[in-house]
């Protein structure tokens, strides 16, 4: 088990108690399920352009990435009308059992707190928000959330921990010479998205069609993207530096959060 450098130098950015306790709660895998380091053979049946991808990002020569830990600030909205938030977030996720546990807290109109918790554990996919820690404010399930917290692991694994993707649940497919298609099947359940690289090989979008916005008349699938605003090399390998999330509806685009990445670990059991 590795110590991020960010994780050392950040010592202002510990998690929430209340984020630890559920992390812990889980029930979620504690350790890696294979500890090898990931070679040019893994790479060896992949696309090119995937491969280049993988090894732009610094997972040659290093184990595979079984959890990461990260930790957001930025601003979100609930509706294109609606005014910015500022937003803290913390999240945890793993790849030996595909989880996504993503904790926002948001300030309405700058006093009043609002948490959400957006989840994917066992197939199931949740969204759930409360105002003043007792108000319920949004609360989601269904197949459309299990298929969209799914996809947005995914988009997780590209951006922050790549290694997560080596392995079974995952295919890979060329799109052109800078692009290619990447899938996870996880309780039988399928979802992708193309990604588009940089000159360096590093993403610089994301883009998937199996997410679906939560809209005043209910869950509608649209086209969903999360571009990239730049990237840093910490610890030998690059970090994004933080992004966006878009929804790409008939009528306009909506951008409904950005993001600055100030905090990520990897390789954390869930009770740590």
């Amino acid at each position: 088990m590795s110590t991020s450098t960010s994780e050392r130098a950040a010592a202002g950015t510990r998690p929430p108690r209340a984020f630890l306790r559920h992390i812990a709660a889980a029930g979620l895998p504690t350790g890696p399920t294979s500890t090898a380091q990931v070679t040019e053979d893994h790479l060896a049946g992949l696309p090119p352009v995937a491969a280049r991808y993988l090894r732009a990002m610094g997972v040659v020569g290093r184990p595979r990435t079984w959890s990461l830990r990260a930790h957001f600030v930025g601003r979100f909205r609930r509706r294109p009308d609606q005014s910015w938030m500022p937003m803290d977030a913390w999240q945890y996720n793993s790849a030996a059992e595909v989880a996504r546990l993503f904790r926002m807290r948001l300030m309405v109109a700058r006093v009043v707190p609002m948490w959400g918790w957006d989840t994917y554990r066992s197939g199931v996919g949740r969204m759930h928000g409360k105002a003043l820690n007792l108000v319920t404010v949004a609360d989601g399930s269904g197949p459309e959330f299990d298929t969209s917290e799914l996809v947005t692991w995914l988009d997780d694994a590209v951006l922050m921990a790549p290694a997560m993707l080596l392995g079974p649940r995952i295919t890979w497919e060329a799109a052109d010479d800078d692009s290619f298609r990447v899938s996870v099947t996880d309780a039988g359940r399928t979802v992708s998205a193309e990604v588009f690289l940089d000159d360096e090989g590093r993403p610089r979008d994301f883009r998937t069609e199996d997410r679906f916005a939560d809209l005043p008349g209910g869950p509608v699938r649209a086209p969903w993207s999360t571009p990239v605003t730049g990237w840093t090399m910490v610890d030998g390998r690059p970090r994004m530096t933080g992004g966006a999330a878009v929804w790409h509806l008939p009528d306009a685009d909506y951008r409904y959060g950005e993001m600055t990445l100030l905090d990520l670990a990897f390789d954390l059991s869930p009770g740590r």
